[in-house]
């Protein structure tokens, strides 16, 4: 085994690229591990911590490739990572004049003076500096770096409160402006329902389940996962509230947060009520008496928030929550000795959410991010009874691209739980969309396969996107189906129906 670094002084790239080139060479063969980053602090103890040692000698505006496997390998692999930091996107002008790189946000307003939005995307020790440049720019801001203190993160907002200005962030990593898809986002129809979000993947769940349903998104603002905390205050989603209350093309509202700090729920809340729309609140797990009130309505999970935004639109005003039960078709024996739910998750508001649902039918587990109730796992590399990760989590993404962009780890614990003769049905996601892996069933399905079906749990699944994603809705559903995997119309559902499963394994257990 070999571990071998190169640094390239005053390089700059930006993380979803760097995460994107760490993904292909992490899948060459003989490699073990491959990182390439930016050397802030930040990221050198997160390669001290993956294994690679302290043995780097790099600054802040370097870049670092690492990798770690076998000798030849490893050379293959920065040779591969060279040429992929060095090639160039292709040039789409067709006026034929040369476009000197854009290299500030001054040199890129002066430019293009209608510009009122910037994304940025650098390592976390810089991000703040760069954000707060864009507000006094008068810009708005998508900051999709985390790492940013919550001083800062204030710092920031109050900024922005001050100039009548949206910061979606930290840590934001999905928005939909203007029809255009940031970040992680999907493909989805234009139309009236507005969404502001402090979680990712819970409004990619919400945006392509309204669009399944035939009506389509005006907006999608993400606040960050801090934003609802009660330090902050809800500053980015109180403001993305009056932005949405005040378009024209919006006519009715989804707001959709883990539980807030209560006063800052209760802030939103009245002047939810009072901003003359519709608006649909999911505050995962509150109590739905909580949250009515005028013109405000509780939505029980995230696909319930679709079906009801999508039924106030059409002058409705109840929806049934889309939560069926599985047919006795779909369920099949298992021995009695396999009796436990394991949940592998490359969205963490779908761990969170499966996790209550999980609760709610008497299923306590544990989890990297438990929920109020639940434990938290004792190992991480290891499940013990019903167990629900998060493998987007910071836990298993240090030095690691996450699961969305290189699903290798999320593989490799989904082969895990396979093989554990405890585990009674395996619950997983599959996230398309933009940033998300062009093919993210295919290295999967072959370990979903390898095991008899006589010697396997049963495997539950949704797929959070749209027909009109690049790698297509229906085609992941359809791969799935025919290796035996039993395929949700949301995460909601999906979660029943592994715990559906769990209780009659456990009644057999009882009744023998």
């Amino acid at each position: 085994m070999s571990i071998m670094f190169q640094v390239f002084n005053n390089m700059y790239q930006d993380s979803v690229s760097l995460m994107q080139i760490s993904a292909q060479i992490s899948k060459q063969p003989g490699i073990e591990q491959a990182s390439v980053v930016m050397g802030t602090q930040t990221n050198l103890a997160q390669l001290a911590d993956a294994g690679f040692g302290q043995g780097v000698n790099a600054g802040p505006n370097d870049l670092i490739i690492a990798v770690m496997g076998a000798d030849v390998a490893c050379n293959d692999a920065m040779a591969l990572a060279r040429e992929l930091l060095s090639s160039k996107p292709k040039d789409t002008s067709t006026d034929g004049v040369f476009a000197p790189t854009l290299v500030s946000l001054d040199m890129a307003l002066e430019r293009h003076q209608g510009i009122n939005l910037a994304l940025i995307s650098v390592p976390g020790d810089y991000a703040a500096a760069e954000a707060m440049k864009a507000l006094k720019l008068d810009m708005n801001v998508m900051l999709f770096s985390d790492n940013v203190s919550l001083a800062q993160e204030i710092q920031i907002k109050m900024l922005a409160r001050k100039k009548n200005r949206l910061v979606m962030g930290p840590d934001c990593g999905t928005a939909i402006i203007n029809g255009m898809p940031l970040g992680f986002a999907n493909v989805v129809n234009p139309g009236a329902i507005g969404v502001v979000g402090a979680s990712g993947t819970g409004v990619q769940e919400v945006t392509c389940r309204v669009d399944h349903l035939g009506a389509g998104i005006s907006q999608a603002l993400g606040t960050g996962g801090h934003d609802l905390h009660e330090e902050i205050g809800g500053i980015s989603m109180l403001y993305g509230l009056q932005m949405l209350a005040e378009d024209p093309q919006t006519e009715v509202i989804v707001l959709i947060s883990k539980p807030p700090a209560r006063d800052v729920a209760e802030r939103i809340l009245e002047q939810a009520s009072a901003c003359g729309k519709s608006v649909v609140v999911n505050f995962l797990g509150a109590n739905p008496a909580d949250i009515t009130r005028e013109r405000v309505f509780a939505a029980t999970s995230l696909a319930h928030s679709a079906d009801l935004a999508v039924a106030l639109l059409n002058g409705k005003t109840s929806a049934v929550a889309s939560v069926e039960n599985i047919s006795a078709e779909q369920y099949r024996d298992l021995p009695v000795a396999r009796q436990d739910i394991r949940g592998v998750f490359a969205g963490g508001t779908f761990c969170f959410e499966s996790q209550l649902i999980c609760q709610q039918q008497g299923f306590v587990a544990a989890s990297n991010t438990p929920v109020s109730g639940n434990q938290t796992l004792a190992d991480l590399w290891r499940s013990s009874g019903h167990t629900l990760i998060d493998m987007g989590d910071d836990d298993f993404t240090r030095g690691k691209p996450h699961p969305m962009i290189d699903p290798t780890l999320r593989d490799q614990r989904i082969a895990a739980e396979i093989s554990d003769p405890n585990t009674a049905v395996l619950l997983f996601d599959l996230v398309l969309g933009y940033g998300a892996a062009a093919e993210p069933a295919t290295e999967l399905l072959e370990i979903l396969m390898k095991p008899p079906r006589e010697n396997r749990p049963l495997y539950v699944a949704h797929v959070c996107g749209t027909e009109a994603d690049p790698q297509q809705r229906s085609r992941q559903i359809q791969a799935l189906r025919n290796a035996g995997v039993l395929v949700a119309e949301c995460n909601a559902q999906a979660a029943l129906w592994a715990s559906q499963i769990a209780r009659i394994q456990a009644e057999r257990k009882g009744a023998k």
